[in-house]
């Protein structure tokens, strides 16, 4: 598990780029999957934080620059899927 879950999302060490939690989160999000529960499983255990908690960072992120230029495939597809929900409802 990564030393400080709970700190802000961007460290004030690290102004022009991500945190190590913000990296773990879409590192976590380019991970595939297999089997129910097996996500949210990997989310407590990695990052110590809640799959409802994970989502809220991973939004955020979504909104992010420093998200984008760090893993723009991994944040633009996110970003399509996201808006093809909003179109869905």
């Amino acid at each position: 598990m990564l030393a400080d879950m709970t700190a802000p999302i961007h460290g004030p060490d690290d102004p022009d780029g991500l945190s190590d939690r913000d990296r773990a989160v879409l590192a976590v999000e380019r991970q595939s999957w297999t089997g129910p529960g097996a996500k949210e499983r990997a989310i407590r255990e990695q990052l110590g934080i809640s799959p409802t908690r994970y989502y809220q960072l991973l939004n955020a992120l979504l909104d992010d620059r420093r998200a984008l230029e760090e893993d723009p495939v991994t944040v633009n597809r996110l970003r399509r899927v996201r808006a093809a929900r909003r179109e869905r409802r």
